[in-house]
């Protein structure tokens, strides 16, 4: 090892300063093995107590989720030397790289002090987060938590707090992902809550803003951490989760499939790809038609039909498991990235109701923020009826959707392949509500109520007259809906009012959404100050 000797005032070397120096590039040299050898028995023991269960440890996650060797972590031993417990550990932070675009990314570490929250951690966190913010990248957030630090009472709180606010800040500017590995309760639920997507893995994710014990000890009420915040609840009933997982590696590809389709933050231009036309894209369009029936009561999936139309046949769903009445998730189409909302016939006839406003209308909301364009494919028979949905707010909740709408500034191209009813017509992309090119399949029936119910209504004297005279009342019923039908609900009739641009056929489908997307992409999207608006929970 080269010693360097400080010279005195005469320029000859000075022993006791040379001593010195050599001593403290010998204690420079330790300390780094020091370090080193504590992060590795660090990493050790995190395996030994991570991997019985299942589950990796927090940096095990972050390389299986970034290029290889694109990591750069941030302050590791910030606030103490990790082998004697000091705060600091329990979250590993810092950016790597995911199909070569940079990412923020920062991981509970549950295998010390149980990946809680103190003061330290929190400050790591928000620093990242600032950082995220000032690159303008997205943040990944993988929780793996037992919540607040007891031992630092208010101040693991208030770091909570500083979290919830920055999140807040960096809403609608960056993407956030949520991937919960393991626990997460109590206030620390609201960082997820707070984020764009939450991925959840079936096995060992629980999300609960009070644990079963807690529960059990003010109600009386007996209940698992499956049946409480399980992945299948948050993703089955209560809409909290985007993305059920079967295990960490699926979480985390999902995550990396989501990033493809999204530019890093609300001022990137959306994600477009070079891609050629092929054989099978021909086909898929040549065969549409067949997939959806003529009959506008029959079922179909919905699915089928997105898989027709995109690149490749891939459709990433997002909360496929809730309100599955409608369908949202990401595509390509001629190599443009965009986001889809469609209804499902296979699921109550593809109304919508609270669940399925909410869900779409969120998601609009979210592809407005980051520039993605908006497919609506409509058929719908309008809203779903009864008391249930009148008294969970269907007239609040549902108005969430039209919110979303008509705030949304991306390119939206609507096509209603059956139906669209009353309401639910306007509120799903029409050209009332901002829709920019509108199209509709020959056959489409677009109307204030379908034949059956107008007619119950409007020929209700009629019919009750018909039946008095003992006239064939079923004749009379299909008479006066098949004039109906022809003088209403003819789509041909919303393309002379300016409602449509044109009537397409099943097979022209693609190649005019691809059009129109085309045309749309020098949108006028301006906006004042630094975002468009923050992507909020509804």
């Amino acid at each position: 090892m080269a010693v360097i000797a400080h010279r005195g005032l005469r320029g000859l070397p000075d022993e006791s300063q040379t001593i010195d120096a050599t001593a403290s590039v010998i204690n420079r040299c330790d300390f780094a093995s020091y370090q080193n050898s504590l992060a590795t028995g660090a990493e050790e023991r995190a395996r030994s107590r991570q991997h019985p269960k299942g589950k990796k440890t927090a940096r095990e996650r972050i390389a299986l989720f970034v290029d290889p060797d694109s990591f750069t972590e941030f302050g590791q031993f910030q606030g103490g030397n990790m082998a004697h417990g000091f705060s600091g550990a329990a979250v590993v932070t810092g950016i790597g790289r995911v199909a070569g675009d940079p990412v923020a990314v920062y991981a509970q570490d549950f295998s010390i002090a149980g990946g809680t929250l103190g003061e330290v951690e929190g400050d790591k966190i928000i620093a990242l987060m600032d950082r995220a913010l000032e690159l303008r990248i997205p943040i990944i957030a993988m929780l793996d938590s037992g919540g607040a630090r007891i031992q630092e009472g208010v101040v693991a709180l208030s770091q909570y707090g500083r979290i919830f606010r920055k999140t807040c800040q960096a809403s609608g500017v960056i993407p956030q992902i949520s991937v919960i590995m393991g626990p997460c309760a109590g206030g620390a639920v609201y960082c997820p809550a707070l984020t764009d997507f939450i991925v959840m893995t079936r096995e060992n994710s629980h999300m609960f803003v009070t644990g079963p014990e807690v529960v059990r000890a003010t109600t009386g009420e007996s209940v698992s951490f499956e049946d409480l915040g399980g992945a299948a609840v948050h993703n089955f009933q209560s809409g909290v989760a985007h993305y059920l997982a079967e295990d960490e590696e699926d979480a985390l590809d999902y995550t990396r499939t989501l990033l493809t389709y999204l530019p890093p933050n609300c001022d990137g231009p959306a994600r477009v790809w070079d891609y050629e036309e092929g054989e099978d894209d021909a086909v898929a369009a040549a065969s549409l038609s067949a997939v959806v029936p003529e009959e506008s009561k029959q079922p179909y999936d919905m699915v089928d039909v997105i898989r027709h139309l995109v690149d490749y046949g891939e459709f990433v769903q997002v909360q496929e498991f809730f309100a599955p009445s409608i369908v949202v998730g990401f595509a390509c189409m001629n190599g443009q990235s965009v986001g889809i909302v469609a209804n499902q016939p296979l699921h109550d006839a593809g109304t919508l109701d609270v669940d399925a406003s909410e869900k779409a209308g969120r998601f609009v909301q979210f592809c407005d923020a980051f520039n993605v364009p908006i497919v609506t494919l409509v058929d719908v028979p309008g809203y779903r009826p009864g008391t249930e949905q009148e008294q969970a707010g269907i007239i609040r909740r549902g108005a969430k959707l039209i919110w979303a709408y008509a705030n949304a500034t991306v390119p939206l191209v609507t096509v209603i392949l059956r139906k669209a009813y009353g309401g639910a017509y306007i509120v799903m992309g029409s050209k009332s509500i901002g829709g920019d090119i509108n199209f509709a399949w020959p056959g489409a029936q677009i109307a204030v109520l379908g034949a059956d119910g107008a007619v119950a209504i409007v020929g209700r004297s009629k019919l009750a007259a018909a039946k008095e005279a003992g006239q064939d009342v079923e004749a009379l019923r299909r008479e006066l809906a098949a004039t109906y039908t022809r003088e209403n609900v003819n789509p041909y009739l919303s393309v002379a009012r300016g409602e449509l641009d044109a009537i397409i056929t099943p097979e022209n489908t693609r190649s005019t959404i691809v059009s129109a997307l085309r045309i749309l992409r020098s949108k006028d999207r301006s906006h004042p100050g630094s975002r468009r608006h923050g992507n909020m929970p509804m």
